[in-house]
């Protein structure tokens, strides 16, 4: 260990370390770092991170904005809204729903489920495959009347092991085929990752199915917190004591009695903007202020109606619930980016500009109704609107939510799933025959949706992932600068001095592990942009193909199982099935290590060294 810890001073202390080297090793230690810390969202933190080697120099001034039109940046663009399409005109939930029965043993259920989430994912974008399934999966467990935390898990990771078959079913996949292109000439194809991806999708698929799921911690699947949070027996709301309402100058616990009659509980009052301390049973009621309610929305509406007061941000004069008759409830769970991540309903004015209330949130199984205008959501909470049935699909849409049940026949386009298909088939086929370039036939294929209304011109924007696309763009010029500042060859030369007179399988295996530990704690997006020109600096070190590195890259860079925030199906899962963050490792660890094992021997059988 001493010789190792020598051999690191000597390369540290080394010529080679320049000072373009230390301002980029030290600007990525600090993204990493604000990255696990999670206090501030990845794009901002990886744009920032480019602004500032753009003003040490370290990046030039003409390469500052190349990762945004970089090809890998354009296709992950385009497969989203190419996986909209599909979404949209509901050929992929149909087909789903043919193979899911509530009457199936659970291991049957998570077997078919799973293999669907891999096959789905192998085609489209993963979180686009996991956000399809999500709601089915929800639906069968309400029906077989079990936890979902027993099944989301496992339909979370077979989604991220689909991903690995194809060029378009994980943004690491892309990464690494455009990096090749760069690097080499000519890109990965569509199916060069399948035999290795599909041998790890496989073997990994039935151990989640006849085994991995039992390693979910039982507490898991003894609770259901999205169905807690709908059998809530109260919700909160403010209602606004106006003129001629006969509340005022009577004291709260005066109230008692419509109350009950109504039975509704008064949990405090709100005046000039700050709520009084306790029950404020004992405070004289004035005009203006606000009410703090905790009831069903019958009652609430009932005891507004009673004392004629106005529920705040009513479009009605009469200020009954939320101006409408039409009432109706949605679940839906906060993904990474979201527009309402990170701020209040309070502050998005929801219920003012959308005249639909946030009730509850869930975290993690646990509910917050006390003041939830005022809480700040994070990614994979879980939120129960109420609204006019008619707004609440699109005001999910609006905030960039996933719901949690099947959405209404009018956002789907059942009749045009047939031509969604044919197009995607058609531009998969082109690109794979090497007719078209891959990113002109699928800009191809989303012009033809967005021309047959299969994606709605309003949907193209929402479909792209925006903070994935800075991410990307940002940290592909600082990748490109480390590569050729030297600072990949001399991380490369490190990872040679730990494994020094190991064999070449050996190094790669290593490379696989060091790009799997950075995917679980930081988005697998940025992993791939650091660690592609690292493997191929060990390969050209070596002596030896490069392709099996890349490869190697690509699979370890997409398997992030044992965190919540090493990829976004991990998170979006988290709400809905109620699981903590230290769940994810006791079946996720297990998967990693067979990821290897199948993956190392698969690498060298195709793609030898």
């Amino acid at each position: 260990m001493l010789d190792l810890a020598k051999g690191w001073a000597s390369r540290l202390e080394g010529p080679r370390m320049n000072n373009d080297q230390l301002i980029l090793f030290g600007l990525l230690i600090l993204v990493f770092g604000f990255l696990i810390w999670g206090r501030w969202r990845y794009d901002l933190v990886a744009f920032l991170a480019l602004v500032v080697a753009l003003a040490l120099g370290v990046v030039p001034s003409d390469q500052a904005f190349a990762g945004f039109g970089h090809p890998a940046t354009v296709v992950i663009a385009l497969v989203l809204i190419v996986s909209r399409g599909l979404s949209n005109s509901g050929a992929i939930e149909l087909a789903a729903r043919y193979l899911i029965d509530a009457g199936r043993s659970l291991t049957a259920h998570i077997g078919i489920m799973s293999a669907v989430s891999a096959t789905l994912s192998a085609i489209m974008n993963n979180v686009a495959a996991l956000a399809l399934l999500m709601p089915l999966d929800l639906q069968t467990a309400a029906k077989a009347k079990r936890s979902p935390a027993l099944t989301l898990m496992p339909l979370s990771f077979a989604s991220i092991l689909g991903g690995l078959v194809t060029l378009i079913g994980t943004p690491p996949n892309i990464i690494i085929a455009s990096f090749r292109e760069e690097a080499l000439g000519e890109p990965f194809s569509m199916f060069d990752f399948a035999p290795v991806g599909a041998a790890c999708a496989l073997v990994g698929v039935a151990f989640i199915a006849a085994f991995g799921w039992r390693l979910i911690p039982s507490a898991r699947g003894e609770k259901h917190s999205g169905q807690e949070l709908m059998n809530l027996k109260g919700y909160i709301a403010e209602v606004k004591v106006v003129e001629g309402s006969p509340a005022i100058g009577q004291l709260v616990r005066d109230l008692d009695k419509q109350a009950d009659e109504a039975e509704v509980a008064i949990l405090g009052l709100v005046r000039r903007g700050r709520r009084l301390p306790g029950f404020s049973r004992r405070v004289e009621i004035a005009e203006g202020d606000i009410l703090v309610l905790e009831a069903g929305p019958e009652a609430i509406d009932k005891l507004v109606g009673a004392l004629k007061l106005a529920y705040i941000g009513a479009d009605r004069p009469d200020g009954t619930l939320t101006g409408a008759s039409d009432l109706g409830f949605v679940e839906v769970v906060v993904p990474e980016g979201a527009r309402v991540e990170g701020r209040t309903a309070f502050s998005l004015r929801l219920l003012y500009r959308q005249g639909v209330n946030l009730l509850g949130v869930s975290r993690q199984g646990a509910q917050f109704r006390d003041r939830v205008r005022r809480l700040t959501i994070r990614a994979g909470d879980v939120l129960l609107l109420l609204g006019p049935n008619e707004r609440l699909m699109e005001v999910t849409q609006w905030l960039g939510c996933l719901p949690l049940a099947e959405r209404g026949l009018q956002v789907i386009r059942r009749d045009k799933a047939g031509l969604a298909v044919t197009i995607f088939a058609v531009a998969i086929l082109m690109a794979s025959l090497g007719v078209l370039y891959l990113p002109v036939a699928l800009a191809a294929a989303a012009a033809l949706m967005v021309l047959t209304e299969i994606v709605p011109l309003r949907q193209v924007y929402e479909a792209v992932e925006w903070p994935v696309i800075v991410l990307l763009g940002s940290m592909i010029p600082i990748g490109a600068a480390l590569e050729a500042s030297g600072g990949t060859a001399l991380i490369a030369e490190g990872l040679l001095t730990l494994s020094a007179g190991a064999s070449p399988a050996l190094v790669l295996t290593l490379l696989m592990v060091v790009t799997m530990t950075l995917s679980d704690v930081l988005n697998n997006t940025a992993t791939a942009v650091i660690a592609a020109p690292i493997g191929l600096e060990l390969a050209q070190a070596l002596g030896v193909s490069p392709d099996p590195f890349l490869m190697a890259v690509a699979v370890a860079a997409s398997c992030a199982f044992l965190t919540p925030i090493g990829h976004k199906n991990n998170t979006l899962i988290m709400g809905p099935g109620g699981y903590r963050f230290g769940d994810y490792w006791r079946m996720g660890l297990p998967v990693e290590i067979l990821v290897i094992a199948v993956g190392v021997p698969m690498i060298l059988l195709v793609w030898p060294l």
